[in-house]
């Protein structure tokens, strides 16, 4: 199966078929920047969609490779003259041998740097997904999703632990995953930028899965029950104003942001390119709001990307 990607990928050994310009060509592109993306995580995470976004972004893109293979692909990918990046899918359709994964990888990035994404999104979210689309889910057709659900996250927790991006994909359709993805990787240098978000959630929804901090801010006073500020959000000025009032509300937000602004010239140092900060309140609809627009312009301040997100104000 490999062989057709060593015709794409390889230069011909033959001399005869050579030329000066393709030597130079061939230099060129050694030069490049290599890297490998793993694209994994739970059935109807949206799996397909992120590999379309990563060929979008330029990645060779390869879906359902047997395993066993992953390395010489690696191989190939280094040794090409052509490609710099690919992206591939690795999921549960391997079976069994998905338990080789972990140890593959090892050796996998001593010949490439490579990145493990993994996709998730809440049961709920998947049950429906699966429901609309009408489709068996790949660990076969005798039990109910939802039990198929349970035993894929089980069979695939090893792997997760070894992600270096999560990402949830519960609350996005798939022109939002597409443009996470692009976020994410679409940066040129990798390296020296990171982008930050600052999250607004409720904890009665639930906390995001893909949050790499999160910060509870239900100890300050609720806007929920002032009768006038009930049906608007942190986004108001008037709701802002009352949030910002409290002395503990601005001994957090200095306590924060010092620590911030510590911790992210050394994420920056290891490489990390995107990075979730989530402020969590009861509802997700005030006081959460208001803290997430608040470092994010705190944060840009200082010279960084950064976006903030209200998951659960309404739309």
């Amino acid at each position: 199966m490999l062989a057709q990607y060593k015709i794409a990928f390889m230069t011909s050994t033959n001399p005869a078929n050579q030329s000066r310009a393709v030597a130079k060509r061939v230099k060129r592109f050694i030069r490049l920047k290599k890297e490998l993306v793993i694209v994994t995580g739970i059935s109807g995470a949206g799996k397909a969609s992120a590999l379309r976004a990563f060929e979008d972004l330029g990645y060779h893109a390869v879906d359902n490779l047997p395993l066993e293979l992953l390395p010489e692909f690696a191989d190939l990918v280094g040794k090409s003259g052509e490609v710099a990046k690919a992206a591939i899918v690795v999921d549960i359709r391997e079976g069994s041998t998905l338990d080789r994964l972990p140890e593959i990888l090892i050796g996998v990035r001593k010949i490439l740097p490579t990145q493990v994404v993994f996709l998730e999104a809440q049961d709920a979210v998947l049950v429906r997904r699966y429901s609309e689309t009408r489709r068996p889910h790949p660990l076969g057709r005798t039990e109910m999703v939802a039990r198929s659900i349970v035993e894929e996250r089980q069979l695939l927790d090893p792997i997760r632990n070894l992600a270096d991006t999560l990402i949830d994909t519960s609350n996005f359709n798939v022109h939002q995953l597409r443009e996470n993805i692009l976020e994410r990787f679409g940066q040129e240098d990798q390296s020296k930028q990171l982008l930050v978000s600052c999250l607004s959630f409720g904890f009665k929804n639930g906390v995001p899965l893909d949050a790499d901090m999160v910060f509870d801010v239900r100890f300050l006073p609720n806007p929920h029950f002032v009768p006038e500020f009930r049906k608007l959000t942190g986004q108001d000025p008037k709701v802002a104003a009352y949030v910002r009032k409290f002395p503990q509300t601005v001994e957090f937000l200095g306590k924060v942001t010092d620590l911030m602004l510590y911790l992210l010239p050394h994420y920056v140092h290891e490489g990390k390119s995107y990075l979730t900060v989530a402020f969590g309140c009861t509802g997700g609809q005030h006081r959460s709001v208001m803290m997430a627009d608040e470092m994010q312009k705190r944060l840009k301040k200082a010279g960084y990307q950064v976006k903030a997100v209200h998951r659960d104000i309404p739309r």
